[in-house]
C-alpha cells in the first residue's frame, strides 16, 4: 500500500503541484546554464549580481532578492562533498518535497507566499544582523560584497511551516532537525555564528511563526484522490 501510494504521488505530481514542478525545472536549467553554458567569468558576474549581500541590497534590492531565488548554491553530482547534504535538504526536501506538498495542501498562492516570506524576510533580517556585526567589529568588512544567493532560506521556512502537517510524534524531532542542521558547518571564528547559519535559523523561526499565525487546522487537508485499482489503466 505504501509503495502504491508513493507511485500515485509521483504520477500525480505534475497535476497536483504544477507550480513547484515548473520552479524545479527552472532551478535545474539555471544551474546547468551557469555551470556548463557560461564561461567562469560570466557565471561569476551573474551570480554576484543576484547575490543578496549588503552592497547589492543597497543598490538593486529587488533584482537581488528575486534573482537569487532562480539559482541554488550546491551540487547535484559530487555526493561525497560537504555541499551535497545541504543541497539534498534544501532542494530535495525543501523544494521538491515540502514545497510541492504545501502546494497540494494549501494551494500554490499560500505555499509560495511562505517560501518568499522565508527568503525575503530571513535575508533582510540577516542583513540587519550583518550591519550590527560590522559596527561591532564582529565581521570583516569584506562581508559587504560576499557571494550569497539561493533558495535555502525559503526552503527552510516552508519546511518549518509544514511541521504541524506531520504525524504528531514526528513534529518535535523534525523541528529539532531544522534548527540543528544549519549548525553542522557553523563558523565560530567570530563572537557570533557566520551569517548564513543565522539566516537559516531566522528562516526556520519565520516558518514556525507562520505556522502559529495560521494553524494547520485552518487549512484542512484536501481529501486525497482514491488510489486506482490494480486492474484499472
Amino acid at each position: 500500500m505504501a509503495f502504491r501510494r508513493l507511485l500515485h504521488t509521483l504520477r500525480t505530481y505534475p497535476t497536483r503541484s504544477p507550480l513547484t514542478l515548473g520552479y524545479v525545472c527552472v532551478l535545474l536549467l539555471t544551474h546547468a546554464w551557469v555551470g556548463y553554458g557560461m564561461s567562469d567569468e560570466q557565471s561569476s558576474s551573474l551570480l554576484h549580481h543576484v547575490s543578496t549581500n549588503l552592497t547589492n541590497l543597497g543598490d538593486h534590492p529587488v533584482t537581488a532578492l528575486l534573482g537569487s531565488t532562480l539559482f541554488f548554491d550546491g551540487t547535484l553530482t559530487d555526493v561525497a562533498s560537504l555541499e551535497f547534504p545541504a543541497t539534498f535538504i534544501t532542494l530535495g526536501l525543501g523544494v521538491c518535497g515540502f514545497l510541492a506538498w504545501s502546494e497540494r495542501r494549501w494551494g500554490a498562492l499560500r505555499a509560495f507566499a511562505v517560501f518568499l516570506v522565508g527568503h525575503i524576510g530571513a535575508t533582510l533580517l540577516t542583513a540587519a544582523v550583518i550591519g550590527l556585526a560590522l559596527r561591532r567589529g564582529w565581521y570583516d568588512d569584506s562581508v559587504r560584497n560576499t557571494l550569497d544567493y539561493g533558495i535555502s532560506y525559503g526552503a527552510q521556512a516552508v519546511m518549518a511551516a509544514s511541521t504541524a502537517a506531520l504525524p504528531r510524534l514526528a513534529r518535535l524531532p523534525w523541528a529539532a532537525f531544522l534548527l540543528a542542521w544549519p549548525l553542522g558547518g557553523v563558523d565560530w571564528s567570530e563572537p557570533i555564528p557566520d551569517f548564513t547559519t543565522i539566516g537559516h535559523l531566522l528562516a526556520a523561526a519565520l516558518g514556525f511563526t507562520l505556522l502559529l499565525t495560521h494553524p494547520e487546522r485552518r487549512f484542512p487537508r484536501p481529501t486525497p484522490a482514491p488510489l486506482p485499482s490494480p486492474g484499472r489503466p
